[in-house]
């Protein structure tokens, strides 16, 4: 058999071989660059594992080619901490793509000798200059960043459109009161003071579903300043599609029956990190097979179950309490479990189906311990869903 690299990758942020079924999100970001002036930047949300991250970096493309400045990367718990912090983040994003662009030539008269000499000194738009500006910018944090992103776009314009701020994993922006320092607060202040001077900076952020509600929360206006893509898990036809195409190519030992391709869009749920996951792993046994001499290769799917079961979600459930995963167990019984659900569904279920019922003040501090462990979120309308896809299902395989 000839050597051929297995072209699917379910690591986290990967980009996978063929990106299905999100043309109609990129059409919309490409509508907000065609505006004339930005009144909405984006929100890119959803569940982990809905391949929130392939869209982020598919849209990198579409910005350049549209003219636009992209500018980005995934935010860090020590980028969001303080005001400097996140300031700095964007000036050093910005200076990696900036430090092209001149901002002036000085020329410099040297004596010698001989002759009078003249040298001339070159001053780009790089992070030194950048960071100049912020620290004799007069004012508060967000002042100097004003300062300095007014700046940008005055040495950029008239060469670009506009100039996009993406950042990944952004739901771990949060003001910190305590500490008196609200980065992002900062963050939506200077992108709303920008646009209003129709400066155009888009900003787009991803993030868990706790994204939105931060921002909300933080600031009113924010609902007013974003538009919001919940991504979803793929349907039947886009599941396939991901799963048939990275094949599709002559040198490739490996395709997949009916059969497989159905099995695998069911235990995947059409969840972009589980097509990936199974499709590898998948191909990766078939190969091993064949390089053993096996002529029939045959796939235990829930062998490959298994496998995901230990990568993917095991370490989460090992951090959480007995009596945690107790009330796990009665909430992957409701109907609803893979969609939203109440403190009174849990209430209901835990009266139906446990011989010690759960109380209501229980229910919700458990919920508040479950958030803080990334395997539950809550939206401001006082409802509840699991943080991870098909959370259900594994609960139900350790029972």
């Amino acid at each position: 058999m000839e050597i051929f690299q297995n072209p699917f990758r379910p690591g986290a942020g990967q980009k996978p071989p063929y990106l299905a079924g999100r043309n109609e999100e990129q059409q919309e970001f490409t509508k907000l660059l065609s505006e004339p002036a930005v009144l909405e930047n984006l929100i890119i949300t959803g569940l982990r594992g809905v391949g929130k991250t392939s869209l982020l970096d598919s849209l990198q493309p579409i910005a350049i080619n549209n003219n636009w400045i992209w500018a980005g990367t995934d935010l860090s718990e020590s980028a969001s901490l303080s005001e400097r912090n996140l300031s700095i983040r964007i000036i050093t994003d910005l200076s990696s793509i900036t430090s092209t662009f001149l901002v002036t030539e000085i020329v410099n008269e040297t004596i010698g000798f001989t002759s009078n000499q003249k040298e001339t000194v070159s001053i780009n738009a790089d992070y030194n200059f950048l960071t100049h500006i912020y620290s004799t910018t007069n004012g508060l944090e967000a002042d100097k960043l004003k300062a300095v992103l007014e700046t940008v776009w005055k040495i950029v314009r008239g060469k670009v459109k506009g100039i996009v701020l993406a950042y990944d994993e952004a739901q771990i922006l949060k003001d910190h009161a305590q500490d008196r320092e609200f980065p992002l607060s900062l963050l939506l202040e200077v992108s709303q003071y920008l646009q209003r001077k129709n400066i155009p900076y888009l900003l787009v952020l991803t993030g868990l579903p706790t994204l939105f509600p931060n921002l909300v929360e933080t600031r009113t206006y924010a609902e007013r300043m974003f538009h919001v893509i919940h991504l979803d898990k793929l349907n039947n036809q886009e599941s396939k599609e991901a799963i048939i195409k990275p094949t599709k190519v002559k040198t490739c030992p490996v395709s997949f029956s009916d059969d497989a391709i159905n099995d695998i869009i069911i235990y995947s749920g059409g969840y972009p990190y589980f097509i990936q996951f199974l499709c590898k792993e998948t191909f990766d046994s078939y190969i091993f097979q064949k390089k053993l001499g096996t002529q029939e290769p045959i796939i235990r799917l829930d062998e490959v179950i298994r496998k995901l079961d230990t990568d993917f979600y095991a370490g989460r459930w090992a951090r959480i309490t007995d009596s945690q995963r107790a009330m796990m167990v009665i909430i992957s019984n409701l109907t609803n479990s893979e969609e939203d659900f109440t403190v009174q569904d849990i209430l209901e279920k835990s009266k139906e189906i446990s011989e010690k019922p759960l109380s209501a003040s229980s229910i919700n501090q458990h919920l508040n311990k479950l958030a803080d462990c990334g395997l539950i979120y809550k939206f401001r309308h006082g409802k509840y869903s699991f943080a991870v896809p098909m959370l259900s299902g594994f609960i139900k395989r350790q029972l």
